[in-house]
């Protein structure tokens, strides 16, 4: 077997990564993930993603940092004063969702700068990391994952669906409300965006009453779209509480227990799931086998989702759930 003769700057970069992964090893890797809420339903399964990657990195003398924010009151800028303190730690890399780029940016600019390698997940996108140079994107596609579930809701036989976004602003929503829009068009549908204040998010009572307060006044409307598995929970609750539970199919982006439980029960239709704990697993192992010992992927996005979740495959999502993996 022949092999093709390397040239002097390929020789370089692979003696720089072999040398940059014996260092690491050396030196024991540092890991900074920024994520949301450990109590938040959708990342207490990327955290469960990531404690379980975290296994792996301590087994080579490496260690884990979960940078959390504490709301979603300022989500951009506290993502971003998150990746200055991984900065200020001395991280080794830094995995991170960009969230809102314009608030960002800067800060993910800023840890390259100083020599720390950071990975793209959950939100943010190819074109975004390659633009800033990141390792790799890991996650969904929001878009395409509006356009998937607008498109369901069209050809379904939903003609007027809102799309409940509680943290406007945030480029990963607006973009799901915006794929929502353009889907179910193609079918002969509208979608319009029901912006609620950033306080709203984890506020049940306050979403509720904002859903079943629209529902009212405009009779037009038959589906409702929500960007959380939580406040899918909100919108059942104002739903019923506008007696439309006949008339109004519910469906959310991500997943918990009880949407699970509509959707087996037929009071909701479906879910689009991204797979959480994948991204907090791939986020974490991907980013270690990068600066531990040199190894990336080619495919750029991993991509863990549009995925639907209906009647058809909702028993096997119950499953993988009560095991804490979806």
């Amino acid at each position: 077997m022949k092999f093709p003769k390397l040239n002097m700057k390929t020789a370089l970069m692979a003696t720089v990564l072999a040398f940059g992964a014996q260092a690491a090893l050396a030196e024991g890797v540092s890991i900074a993930v920024v994520g949301g809420k450990a109590d938040d339903p959708f990342f207490a399964k990327v955290k469960k993603g990531i404690d379980d990657a975290t296994l792996v990195v301590a087994a080579h003398g490496g260690t884990v940092n979960y940078l959390m924010l504490q709301n979603y009151d300022n989500i951009g800028g506290d993502a971003a004063n998150l990746v200055r303190t991984a900065i200020s730690q001395g991280a080794s890399v830094i995995a991170v969702p960009n969230w809102v780029p314009d608030a960002e940016d800067e800060a993910i600019k800023a840890a390259m700068d100083a020599g720390i390698p950071v990975m793209l997940y959950n939100s943010g996108g190819a074109d975004k990391a390659k633009e800033l140079g990141a390792i790799n994107y890991i996650g969904n596609e929001e878009y395409p994952a509006g356009l998937a579930a607008g498109a369901y809701f069209g050809s379904h036989g939903f003609k007027n669906v809102i799309c409940v976004n509680t943290v406007p602003g945030a480029q990963n929503l607006e973009d799901r409300c915006k794929g929502v829009a353009d889907g179910i068009a193609k079918e002969g549908g509208v979608s319009t965006q029901l912006p609620l204040p950033a306080s709203s998010f984890g506020d049940p009572t306050a979403v509720a009453e904002a859903i079943k307060a629209t529902l009212m006044k405009d009779s037009t409307i038959n589906g409702v779209a929500t960007i959380s598995a939580a406040d899918a929970n909100s919108a059942a609750t104002g739903i019923e509480q506008a007696a439309l539970t006949a008339k109004v199919q519910l469906a959310s982006f991500d997943m918990d227990g009880a949407g699970l439980d509509r959707i087996k029960a037929g009071t909701q239709l479906f879910a689009v799931d991204q797979q959480p704990w994948l991204q907090g697993f791939l986020a974490v192992s991907m980013a270690d086998a990068y600066v531990s010992f040199g190894t990336a992927i080619a495919t750029a996005p991993v991509l863990t989702g549009p995925g639907i979740v209906d009647s058809a495959n909702v028993d096997a999502t119950i499953a993988g759930a009560a095991a804490g993996f979806r």
